[in-house]
């Protein structure tokens, strides 16, 4: 993997994602290129599926157009200009206006990583477009809303689960290939801690989606433990009667992350890198649940975010309790059954 292609996508992932820049620079360098250009198409695809201001069919076409540019099936480049102006934020106008640049850094990878590049991101637009037909006629005056467990387990998993499989096996092809590990056990956590930060994002974000007509919570386990329909949870007032089903969920997301820690655990310990690259959400994620626990989910003025302090302390506590495993993995105590499941195992 050349220094241009990585000079060029850390040029870009400073102009659209200072955060995300910062976690991609502590991995090691034989993975930052790849999964920096996966970073990159992915939010243009999200950016072009969010921009509600332009019509349901258009951003239907745009990420078909995207997708076949990316696979190759399109010779032409995209040109999203028109729907670059519709940015509100400027990090997101600068992906639109510069996808040529992401597409060409992904011509630059050799084959077995673009497959593994190409995958992941089918799967992400897949859930993406899913997306958009599930909640193409929700507004905030009729809430559209997912109807079963399967279908938010099945966009989880499109949407980030898959690119915790995706992680794992770049990781495994270019930074611990030689490593003894129970593969089978790894790829399972990792899809596990990816559907577990979707729904972290999901709770948190549940009473601003609720306002854009979206309710990824399924109206038929809401109306089962609350009698409450998806439109009842735009009041406030029906928090103390949503709370046991929002607090189950609130649980499965922290079981989630649990098979995230134990999936970082499970790495090799010498690769500090990346367990650090894994560790920092599953702790964010970890604190952001216990503010959600006590926040009231349906006021939307409410918005539960880490102070960037909180965030220093859960950088400088993981590096600095590193080289003691025992205090390294007290840092995300685990659910009993998951951990008795794995054991607290460290690769050495």
């Amino acid at each position: 993997m050349g220094a241009t292609a990585w000079k060029t996508v850390r040029s870009l992932l400073k102009q659209t994602s200072r955060s995300f820049y910062l976690t991609l620079r502590v991995l090691p360098w034989r993975v930052r290129t790849q999964i920096g250009v996966a970073y990159l198409l992915a939010r243009t695809t999200d950016t072009i599926a969010d921009t509600d201001l332009v019509p349901l069919d258009q951003r239907l076409q745009g990420l078909k157009d995207l997708r076949e540019r990316i696979i190759g099936l399109r010779k032409t480049p995209v040109d999203f200009g028109e729907l670059a102006k519709q940015q509100g934020v400027e990090a997101e106008r600068t992906l639109l206006e510069k996808t040529e640049v992401s597409v060409t850094l992904l011509r630059t990878l050799d084959d077995a990583d673009l497959e593994l590049v190409l995958k992941v991101l089918n799967l992400i637009t897949t859930g993406q477009e899913m997306d958009l037909h599930r909640f193409a006629g929700g507004k905030p005056q009729r809430v559209a809303s997912l109807h079963v467990e399967s279908e938010l387990d099945e966009y989880t998993w499109l949407v980030a689960g898959c690119v915790g499989e995706f992680w794992t096996k770049l990781c495994r092809r270019h930074v611990f290939p030689r490593a003894q590990l129970d593969d089978a056990q790894l790829l399972a956590d990792a899809a596990r801690f990816g559907k577990g930060l979707q729904l972290v994002n999901i709770l948190r974000d549940l009473a601003a989606d609720l306002r854009l007509g979206r309710c990824y919570l399924p109206d038929q386990e809401l109306f089962k433990v609350t009698s409450l329909l998806p439109a009842d949870l735009l009041d406030p007032a029906n928090a103390e009667k949503f709370r046991p089903l929002y607090h189950r969920y609130l649980d499965l997301a922290e079981t989630y992350l649990a098979a995230g820690w134990n999936y970082t655990n499970n790495l090799p310990w010498r690769c500090i890198r990346v367990r650090l690259a894994c560790a920092w959400p599953i702790l964010i994620g970890v604190q952001t649940l216990a503010r959600l626990r006590t926040a009231n989910p349906l006021d939307a003025s409410q918005k539960v975010k880490l102070p960037r302090a909180n965030v220093r302390g859960i950088l400088w506590r993981s590096v600095l309790r590193y080289p003691f495993p025992a205090a390294w993995r007290d840092l995300a105590p685990l659910p009993a059954n998951l951990a008795a499941r794995n054991g607290n195992k460290v690769s050495k």
